[in-house]
């Protein structure tokens, strides 16, 4: 039983505690924002804005904040404002948030996948930039080349550092991190980048979104550099359709229509030359074409949506970045540690790792400590393998016309592609080679008889590591999410290369479910940095940037 329920909190933690020196300039919260943030409840039945935003996470922040600095903006968001989740806002309390029982106003709402992985989605001002290990890292090249999209890279470069400036801070690497980095250089994974925000085959330290307290600064604060009186965020807004007009030339969207927290129903409007933005992520923004009526004619007939815009690709290639780790019990305690420091093959293999220690009590666990006492702290390191870009994709569809509340069914059909499995044994392979290094030595235990070896916390690697079928397997029957989904509203099939959907004017998808790949190690400063230079370009086609 003690071992389930560390597996099941390890399943879900992201990373706990880090250390921090300023890229930024650390300082307490900035809660400026909250000026224009009040409940839906609070808002006219009927309004009109330059500009509706739907969602206010990770990219629709940086979004709404640049849009705001010369038009009306309304960002509308389905959880709550971080204020009302203190735990969200410090490195310590940041696992907490995937633990909670879902009662519908967690700030992480659960879901499983149909391939039976469980996961999380964002449901917070901020996105799950709030509820995530803070890890930044910018996109690497080949995101860039191959995602259809025709980059102003001066452009994109000054859209991450005015990012960088606000929220970004530089690791201090706790002792964990640092024997982490050793026994990567040890392995080969080279070369040595040092300190670096940059995509680069090899071990880095990277950046991260805690300040040197321990404080989160997500994307919610990148709304402060915004004009607040042109900004209006309402929270516990769920939107439930995107209103279309048609006349003999062109589909256009005209507003929205959402609920409150009491069932009230809202409509707002766009005005002349604005747009209708959908930021909702992998899971919302499909969702919410769809139920609008954009999507599989077979499939929306069959739940008697009538289709407005039939686009086959909506809600399709749906990938996952698979996650598979082992955990080390470690001989003495460590030191908790989110995820500093990374390794990069030429491969797109990743590896990372963080620690973590457990206070918990019970007898003798698992005949480890043949000595202890309750209570027990227990410590333990978890190695962390991933890939980007899978090849095997699935799809999400709806289980219900009527309400946006009622999470769709997603399936990315993991190592269903046999290059993907490939991938994951070489990326395991690699794992096992920081398992034979000095630098892990002293994570080995010693028993009676002076015979020295790793003490696991559920699977190890399997002993015949050169065996295809054994390391397939143990890919197979560990794989879990690094919460890296994407897709559903891919650039070139659902939207184009300006991220405006097909087939529609005055209509956006500025997300993840336009990704065809993760970018990087992680995705939430291609996401905030995408938000910024979007914004941009929309102020500079309506020529009015300075």
């Amino acid at each position: 039983m003690a071992a389930a329920l560390l597996l099941f909190l390890l399943s879900y933690i992201l990373h706990p505690q880090t250390q921090v020196l300023a890229l930024a300039t650390s300082s307490d919260h900035d809660f400026r924002y909250m000026k224009s943030v009040g409940n839906a409840t609070a808002v006219p039945l009927e309004d009109e804005y330059d500009y509706i935003i739907v969602g206010g996470g990770t990219a629709g922040c940086p979004l709404a904040a640049t849009l705001s600095r010369k038009y009306s903006v309304l960002v509308l968001e389905r959880g709550s404002a971080p204020v009302s989740y203190p735990q969200v806002l410090t490195a310590k309390g940041s696992g907490a948030n995937l633990l909670q029982e879902d009662d519908g106003k967690t700030p992480a709402q659960r879901f499983v996948s149909e391939d039976g992985v469980p996961n999380v989605r964002g449901r917070i001002l901020g996105g799950t930039s709030m509820i995530n290990g803070g890890f930044f890292s910018r996109a690497n090249n080949q995101f860039y080349n191959e995602s259809g999209i025709d980059w102003d890279m001066g452009a994109v470069e000054k859209a991450y550092k005015w990012v960088e400036d606000i929220i970004v801070f530089r690791s201090n690497l706790s002792s964990f991190q640092s024997i982490f980095r050793e026994a990567l250089l040890e392995a080969g994974v080279g070369p040595d980048n040092g300190f670096t925000l940059q995509h680069l085959v090899g071990t880095k330290i990277s950046g991260s979104t805690y300040d040197d307290q321990g404080r989160r600064h997500g994307a919610v604060e990148l709304l402060n550099k915004g004009v607040l009186k042109n900004l209006r965020v309402a929270v516990e807004a769920y939107v439930e359709k995107i209103i279309f007009s048609s006349n003999a030339s062109r589909l256009s969207a005209t507003g929205v229509i959402y609920t409150d927290s009491k069932g009230k129903t809202h409509r707002a409007l766009i005005r002349d030359k604005g747009e209708v933005i959908l930021s909702a992520g992998a899971i919302g923004s499909p969702q919410l074409l769809l139920l609008s009526g954009v999507g599989p004619v077979n499939h929306l007939s069959s739940l008697h949506i009538p289709v407005v815009h039939s686009n086959p690709d909506v809600g399709n290639f749906m990938a996952d970045n698979p996650r598979n780790m082992i955990n080390i019990v470690s001989p003495f305690a460590l030191d908790p540690s989110s995820v500093q420091v990374v390794g990069i093959t030429s491969d797109f293999n990743s590896m990372e790792a963080f620690s973590y220690t457990f206070p918990f009590s019970f007898p003798q666990p698992f005949g480890l400590f043949p000595n202890s006492t309750s209570p027990l702290e227990f410590s333990l390191a978890t190695i962390v393998e991933k890939f980007s870009g899978p090849q095997s994709t699935g799809s999400l569809r709806l289980l219900s016309s009527a309400d946006v509340k009622v999470s769709p069914a997603v399936r990315f059909n993991y190592f269903s592609e046999t290059v993907d499995i490939a991938r994951c044994v070489k990326g395991m392979r690699r794992v096992g080679d920081l398992l034979k290094t000095e630098s892990l030595e002293q994570l080995k235990f010693r028993d009676l008889e002076g015979a020295e070896g790793f003490k696991f916390l559920g699977p190890s690697l399997p002993k015949n590591q050169s065996d295809d079928a054994s390391m397939e397997t143990f890919c197979r029957s560990t794989v879990r999410s690094f919460w890296h989904y994407h897709g559903g509203c891919l650039v070139g099939k659902v939207v184009d290369g300006d991220y405006r959907v097909k087939g529609t004017n005055s209509l956006r998808v500025v997300d993840v479910s336009t990704f065809d790949a993760s970018p990087g190690t992680n995705p939430q400063a291609t996401l905030m940095m995408i938000g910024r230079y979007i914004g941009l370009k929309i102020l500079k086609e309506r020529r009015v940037v300075k």
